[in-house]
């Protein structure tokens, strides 16, 4: 078993398709996605058309839930929104409407966006503080909800971690194929990786022992960074350049 693991691409076809075609380099041939796909500055139409070309297990996020069930109201408020709506069209949204929020891979992997029950919640990081660090292991224990899978694959934070727990278990976050710094404000906290590169995992397993490999990818962001000035993004044109936050 070889599969390519990948997060929160936000509608980044560019980091997207050179993630798809460095996995492909490795030899993998199956890929997982663990969910927010297309929010996003840049490109979800191209994104999706893209995703549905591979052998790809998808998952659903929370932005992705925050693109078909936002209000009128909401839609009026966020410019990004609205772009996001009129690229993407009908066809796109049923289909992410149709993705689980989780999904047993196989007896040992568990996939879950944020954490097995609530997409919105880190199940690595805390950021009570305003940055983020690793949560005590009791935290994590609670979140997973004597979840006993032996792999755990997240997403959400778009940090890339590998944490072992006592038990045994690996979580593994593969961090962001799109987006390598955001700030939010519930609390307010910012997430950065200090770095341009997409970043994705490779999960290998051989003679029932299991093998992680974090990968990070180049790629053309001016592209990227370019249609987010179009759209008014700033924020995101500076991330996609620094993978920082102002």
């Amino acid at each position: 078993m070889k599969v390519a693991i990948l997060s929160d691409i936000h509608s980044n076809y560019y980091a997207l398709k050179k993630v798809i075609e460095d996995a492909k380099s490795k030899g993998v041939t199956q890929f997982i996605n663990l969910g927010d796909i297309l929010y996003g500055p840049i490109k979800p139409k191209k994104t999706y058309k893209l995703l549905l070309k591979e052998n790809f297990i998808h998952i659903c996020g929370n932005q992705d839930r925050q693109i078909f069930d936002a209000s009128k109201k909401e839609i009026k408020s966020n410019p990004t929104m609205q772009f996001i709506l009129k690229d993407l069209g009908k066809k796109p949204l049923k289909w992410m409407k149709s993705l689980p929020t989780t999904y047993i891979y196989n007896k040992d992997i568990f996939l879950c966006h944020g954490t097995p029950t609530d997409d919105l919640t880190y199940l690595l990081e805390d950021v009570s503080s305003g940055s983020n660090i690793l949560r005590k292991e009791n935290e994590i224990e609670e979140l997973l909800l004597n979840n006993k899978f032996k792999i755990i694959l997240c997403g959400h934070s778009h940090i890339p971690r590998l944490t072992e727990l006592k038990s045994g278990q690996l979580i593994i976050n593969p961090g962001s194929v799109g987006l390598q710094a955001y700030c939010d404000d519930i609390p307010p906290h910012k997430m950065q990786n200090f770095n341009s590169y997409a970043s994705y995992s490779i999960l290998e397993k051989e003679d029932d022992e299991y093998k992680v490999e974090f990968i990070r990818v180049d790629y053309d962001k001016n592209k990227a960074i370019k249609l987010a000035l179009k759209n008014e993004r700033l924020d995101w044109a500076y991330a996609l350049k620094t993978g920082r936050s102002k």
